[in-house]
């Protein structure tokens, strides 16, 4: 296998399943985009999955096709990186009820040979986990060296370690939390409503005029992106500088930095984004409990676990702050799992774990090397 086959293999996994969701339906068949780094080992004892966040995808470590921008943990996967393909076969897989492959509302409902728009079926992310567990049975890995995410992406990993924990050797979980605080909703709410507010919604219904709700995926974009930032980077990065002008008139254009930041962030959203897709992956992350699931004992979740556990917040990360984290952790503890904890300085938010970071990048590679001792 050459180089470039072993680095950046994306393919599209058409499993017959049925996949049964959380809600009840049977799902079948079943999408799943992914991509794959580095060779997976005789015994399939390599084997690593990551696991993205909300407006992520499988475009792990490789340029992604719309964009053509670096994959957008390529700082973090590589060969000699932190989590090294010269060493581990990576997995990443794009979640169910996105855009950028896997079944979702823009998929084809094989029963119209229509996009199923919102009659996709409500999804969790137990149901992810679950399509992803079917994904690793088609590739033929039984047990997973470890699984890392940050974000969403630690949800599913914790989902993971309860759902299927004979499967999973070790779990990062970064910049995490094991339910949504009211906040959390309320932002979400406040993106969803904007979305359905644009007329080109229409009821989901927007496929066949190719004339989708950008308006109110933007804002939506917009509103959720402040929380992925911290004040205090905000302050370093924009202040209250003002565009550069001839001259300065009041009126609404983007007269601040930050307002014209925002606003490209919003518009090249929505060149590679489904609204609807939005719409289920935030309700998805806002149903997320996974202390609920389990007789409403968080340290049930791990209790006999044999997985090993660490755990990183950034101390400016107010979407899913440090007490998020510690919270885990205390359940680990109480359930007897060995876990480790961290947390790192940042003046970055939420957002850091994708940033440079030399001690996320320590932590990482630690731990993950501590795993292939045991």
């Amino acid at each position: 296998m050459s180089d470039d086959q072993r680095f950046g293999l994306a393919r599209v996994a058409t499993l017959p399943g049925p996949l049964r969701l959380d809600g009840g339906v049977l799902l079948s068949p079943v999408d799943i985009a992914y991509e794959t780094y580095g060779t997976l080992a005789p015994d399939a004892g390599n084997a690593i999955l990551v696991t993205h966040a909300l407006t992520g995808d499988h475009h792990l470590a490789s340029n992604h096709p719309v964009t053509g921008k670096p994959g957008w943990w390529a700082r973090m996967v590589g060969p000699g990186k932190p989590i090294d393909t010269n060493r581990y076969f990576v997995i990443c897989a794009n979640v169910l009820g996105s855009c950028m492959g896997s079944s979702g509302p823009a998929s084809i409902n094989p029963a119209t040979g229509k996009p199923w728009a919102m009659a996709f079926p409500v999804i969790t992310i137990r149901d992810m986990v679950r399509a992803q567990a079917m994904l690793l049975d088609h590739l033929g890995i039984e047990r997973l060296f470890a699984i890392v995410g940050g974000s969403m992406g630690g949800m599913q990993a914790l989902s993971w370690t309860a759902t299927f924990p004979d499967r999973v050797a070790s779990a990062v979980i970064i910049a995490s939390a094991a339910r949504h605080s009211a906040q959390n909703i309320a932002f979400h709410e406040v993106g969803r409503q904007a979305i359905m507010a644009d007329p080109r919604w229409r009821g989901g219904d927007y496929y066949a005029d190719n004339d989708p709700p950008t308006s109110g995926l933007a804002v939506a974009r917009m509103a959720a992106h402040i929380t992925y930032l911290s004040e205090a980077g905000l302050t370093a990065k924009f202040g209250r500088k003002l565009q550069a002008r001839d001259a300065k008139t009041f009126g609404f254009d983007a007269d601040f930095q930050v307002e014209s930041y925002l606003r490209h962030q919003g518009l090249s959203f929505v060149d590679r984004f489904d609204a609807n897709s939005y719409l289920y992956i935030t309700r998805a992350l806002d149903y997320f409990d996974l202390a609920e699931e389990h007789g409403g004992m968080l340290a049930t979740a791990f209790r006999g676990s044999p997985t090993r556990f660490c755990l990183v917040s950034f101390d400016t990360d107010w979407l899913y702050p440090t007490s998020e984290s510690r919270s885990i952790v205390h359940a680990l503890n109480a359930a007897g799992a060995p876990a480790s904890f961290v947390e790192l300085r940042s003046p970055f938010g939420h957002d850091a774990f994708l940033l440079e970071s030399p001690e996320l990048d320590r932590v990482m590679g630690g731990f993950l090397r501590a795993g292939e001792t045991r």
